[in-house]
């Protein structure tokens, strides 16, 4: 040691264990995960909304956790795990964000990837931390109860033998389900796991038995009601004017999940703050629907002549849309946004779940209008109607899978490619006929709407109704 000044060292050694105290009275737990913070979860079941069946069955399954002492009176074996399945951005994460405060349990949540590495054995130890994480966590901040979250389960938890190149990610699994069955009533902590997926159908069987994930919580799309109280959740704290009527945008996003909405009443409050109001008004959000289904307005500007192609194909669209139902069309535009040079927006009338035949011929109808409406007006289709034609040939097959179509009830599976193609022809070229007609008679209208279209690039459902009613009268 001569000739060296260690009081340097010795002070950096010092500061190290300070901080090291400070982290752990501050609740933070070094693991593989990063250091995760112990915070007080303040989301509960009332900021949630549009998922009132999801919500009530979480709680009768979190239920059995709140009333520990009646369980074990009863014997009732605890609930190890419950699997949250549904599409993405309806609200899984803030239910289980949830089910935590209102179990006053700690939270601590993970994603499947952070588990899965190339060296054998990295993943199993993780998941050991993780659950010893979730104990350590609970005992410091004084909780008999933690929830653990795990997010995209289907990475951790895929049916096994499907990799080949090494046991990874069978040895994950493996582990999981251990420390899962482990999971007893009389523990000091009582650990719930809480899973998210979207793709249920590649999870191990192993991990669906009764013993694991005891529970699936459907969490769905919401419907019209739901998605009304999602928007009421994500506007109350933002100034609305008086033209905005939250029961018309519930409408208007059909197929919207919670994240699409509260990304809806953001991209309007942006909207009106550019424009210095202290208010967001109903067109701030007509536009936001727009931004969110297609996309930011593009720069670039179509040649004259493609800018008319387009006022025709998409006003073909709006004419066929209105003749089937009528209020149908909310936005006629042809102001490029995302990957579209231009679009019809319909309004839904009901949320529909169930489809007739009639219905689903009508939709192939307003799909292949817009092509329709190009051969008739310019002599010739363009290649901007392939999507219509790719949505078109799926309702066709839709059809024909749903036993609705001249073939009766049949296997897809079984079904020869000849077949199928004959009737799909048959289906198309129907629809496609029936709508030639009706736009030869329409011919003086169309001209019209396209001519406002190219001068205004957009036009409301209100106006496009105007004029069909009055060429009608």
């Amino acid at each position: 040691m001569a000739g060296y000044d260690i009081l340097p060292l010795l002070f950096l050694a010092g500061a190290g264990i300070v901080l090291f105290f400070i982290a752990r009275s501050r609740g933070l737990v070094a693991n593989n995960f990063g250091s995760v913070p112990a915070v007080k979860i303040e989301t509960s079941f009332s900021d949630i909304g549009g998922q009132a069946a999801a919500i009530k069955e979480l709680q009768e399954a979190l239920s059995f956790i709140k009333n520990h002492s009646d369980i074990q009176k009863l014997g009732i074996r605890p609930l190890k795990g419950i699997l949250l399945t549904g599409p993405p951005g309806t609200g899984k994460t803030l239910l289980a964000k949830a089910a935590a405060s209102f179990t006053d349990a700690s939270f601590l949540a993970a994603s499947g990837s952070e588990f899965i590495e190339m060296y054998a054995g990295v993943g199993a130890q993780r998941v050991r931390k993780l659950f010893q994480s979730a104990r350590e966590m609970s005992r410091r901040i004084g909780k008999n109860n933690s929830i653990i979250f795990i997010d995209e389960i289907e990475i951790l938890g895929g049916k096994r033998g499907q990799t080949t190149g090494h046991l990874e990610y069978d040895q994950t699994l493996n582990e999981l389900l251990v420390q899962m069955d482990g999971l007893k009533v009389d523990d000091s902590v009582r650990v719930l796991v809480v899973a998210a997926t979207n793709r249920v159908d590649m999870l191990d069987p192993a991990l669906l038995r009764p013993g694991r994930f005891d529970r699936q919580v459907k969490v769905e799309l919401p419907d019209r009601e739901g998605r009304l109280d999602i928007l009421k959740i994500h506007t109350r704290n933002k100034p609305l004017a008086d033209d905005v009527k939250l029961e018309s945008l519930s409408r208007e996003t059909f197929g919207f999940s919670g994240a699409h909405l509260e990304s809806l009443a953001n991209e309007a409050a942006i909207l009106a703050m550019r424009e210095s109001l202290d208010q967001v008004y109903y067109r701030h959000f007509h536009e936001a629907v727009d931004k969110v289904m297609m996309g930011e307005r593009l720069d670039r500007r179509p040649s004259l002549q493609d800018l008319k192609r387009v006022a025709i194909h998409e006003t073909g669209h709006a004419f066929v849309s209105e003749h089937i139902r009528g209020g149908s069309v909310s936005t006629l535009t042809i102001t490029p946004r995302g990957q579209a040079l231009g679009y019809m927006r319909q309004t839904p009338e009901d949320d529909t779940y169930l489809y007739t035949r009639d219905y689903l011929e009508n939709q192939i109808a307003v799909m292949l209008a817009g092509a329709v409406a190009e051969e008739l007006e310019l002599g010739g289709r363009s290649t901007g109607a392939g999507n219509d034609y790719l949505q078109a040939t799926s309702t066709a097959d839709r059809i024909i899978n749903s036993g609705m179509s001249e073939l009766g009830v049949v296997d897809p599976e079984t079904l020869p490619r000849s077949f199928r193609y004959r009737v799909q022809k048959k289906i198309l070229q129907a629809q496609e006929e029936r709508v030639r007609q009706f736009l030869l008679k329409k011919k003086r209208e169309l001209a019209e709407v396209v001519e406002i279209l190219l001068e205004q690039e957009r036009i409301s459902g209100q106006e496009l109704r105007k004029i069909l009613e009055t060429a009608a009268a």
